[in-house]
């Protein structure tokens, strides 16, 4: 039997032990699962409460049992989904009942999405987007995957690829009766009128992005500096607990450690580098370097100083901030904490950070607190200048992007090509709704499938 011929079941609910677990079964031993366990197949979306038995007639859970008959069902296949209580063992001993029958196998990690993909029950862009819904992490993540998951991308995608073959049916019309007075002549018109319209459509989505996608992975954030200057005192501050060691002892960190944090709804990743210095130890070098590469490859470098005339090489074109450390340790600078501020909401920045040129400069006690909300306010405009418009862009990954972008070449190119001829341009129209079709999902994927469906968690 071909696996996508099999019933598969699969946990669908969060981690054990819990409250409630829900397993869920799809294929077309479905409904022989539900009446060999629950004794029968209750009504339709109805749930039903059913004491679960096991083969041999012992019981397994007092649980409750929905049963969705395809196609109108989640994956367009019949569905069964038990309710049962969070238990592990409970769990072991509905899985263990359900892998009996030889047609039932467990699910592959998102095989439940694929097949509902594959029965037409959504496109791939959906499907992307119900997988950055899953590993959303911050409320802006949340709103742009349920966009995706709504079908918005989708839906213009597959107007645009009707409106191109609705051109391409002109032009071919066109060809096809050349001989028919002057049809050929009056009909290409029309169809390249269109073209530049959808191409001007399409543009606009692809110039509106900026770094939308990169709301998926999040603004990342290197603090570098010398040794001994409050790097890790400072992510500590950040992160509001204790993920890096502090010590009075340059050179106490020696790798990366990064912290993830959730910035008025932008996902921020801060990362704590070795101290930047020439040394003989061979542990602190690679340390060094690799403290180099992530500041090369970050969104933005905080460079941290413990002393007025601090400077940093600005080598790259990495925005890069001056933040000066230690100043508790100045006695012409007076307490002036407040220790009442919370991270996730910042005071507006005051006197000791300024902003000139596109650069700007702090004055902070890590230790103490003091200047840190006047960071993290900045941090927050400069994640807001970072994404832009991106959280309501329509771009959520790199593949939909490259697409477009082919979409929007072959539209070029068939727009250029009506000068030497109808025939040139209906073969570039093609190649457009070609990669339109690749964006939905419904044309030559079976490359991308593989690698889109096994990132999701076992059981979606």
């Amino acid at each position: 039997m071909h696996p996508r011929d099999q019933t598969i079941f699969a946990l669908s609910s969060g981690r054990l032990p819990s409250a409630i677990a829900i397993v869920r079964v799809s294929g077309p031993q479905a409904g022989a699962a539900l009446t060999s366990l629950a004794g029968k197949v209750p009504p339709p979306r109805q749930a039903t409460r059913a004491l679960l038995r096991d083969g041999e007639g012992e019981p397994i859970d007092d649980a409750v049992v929905l049963w969705f008959p395809g196609p109108a069902s989640a994956t367009g296949e019949d569905v069964a989904e038990f309710h049962v209580h969070g238990g592990r063992a409970v769990l072991t001993s509905l899985l263990a009942a359900l892998s009996l029958p030889e047609q039932m196998r467990a699910a592959e990690p998102g095989e439940f999405t694929r097949r509902a993909f594959e029965n037409g029950k959504l496109d791939l862009t959906e499907a992307e987007g119900l997988d950055d819904l899953i590993h959303a992490d911050t409320d802006r993540q949340r709103r742009q995957a349920l966009r995706q998951l709504k079908g918005l991308l989708g839906d213009k995608a597959r107007d645009w690829r009707a409106r191109i073959i609705e051109a391409s049916a002109l032009i071919e019309a066109g060809i096809d009766f050349s001989d028919e007075g002057d049809v050929s002549a009056e009909l290409p018109a029309p169809a390249r009128e269109r073209i530049a319209a959808l191409l001007g459509e399409i543009q606009e989505v692809l110039a509106a992005q900026g770094k939308a996608e990169r709301l998926r992975d999040g603004l990342v954030v290197t603090i570098a500096g010398p040794p001994n200057v409050g790097k890790s005192t400072l992510i500590n501050q950040l992160a509001r607990r204790e993920v890096a060691i502090v010590s009075p002892y340059a050179g106490t960190t020696r790798d990366v450690i990064e912290v993830q944090l959730d910035l008025d709804g932008y996902p921020v990743t801060v990362i704590d580098t070795a101290g930047i210095r020439e040394t003989d130890d061979p542990v602190e070098q690679e340390g060094v370097r690799r403290a180099r590469a992530r500041a090369a490859d970050a969104d933005l470098v905080l460079w941290l100083t413990d002393t007025p005339d601090g400077r940093h090489q600005d080598d790259s074109a990495t925005p890069r901030w001056s933040v000066r450390n230690k100043i508790d340790l100045d006695s012409r600078k007076p307490d002036t904490r407040d220790r009442t501020t919370e991270i996730t909401d910042p005071a507006p920045p005051s006197a000791n950070a300024r902003a000139e040129s596109g650069k700007a400069a702090f004055e902070i006690s890590a230790a103490r607190g003091d200047g840190i909300p006047e960071l993290i306010a900045a941090l927050v405009v400069f994640a807001q200048e970072f994404f832009g418009q991106g959280e309501g862009g329509l771009i959520a990954r790199e593949r939909q992007r490259e697409l477009l972008q082919q979409t929007a070449i072959s539209l070029q190119r068939s727009i250029a090509m009506f000068e030497r001829g109808e025939e040139f341009a209906a073969e570039d129209l093609r190649g457009a709704a070609f990669a339109l079709g690749r964006l939905l999902g419904r044309v030559d994927v079976e490359d991308i499938l593989d690698v889109i469906f096994r990132e999701f968690c076992i059981g979606k």
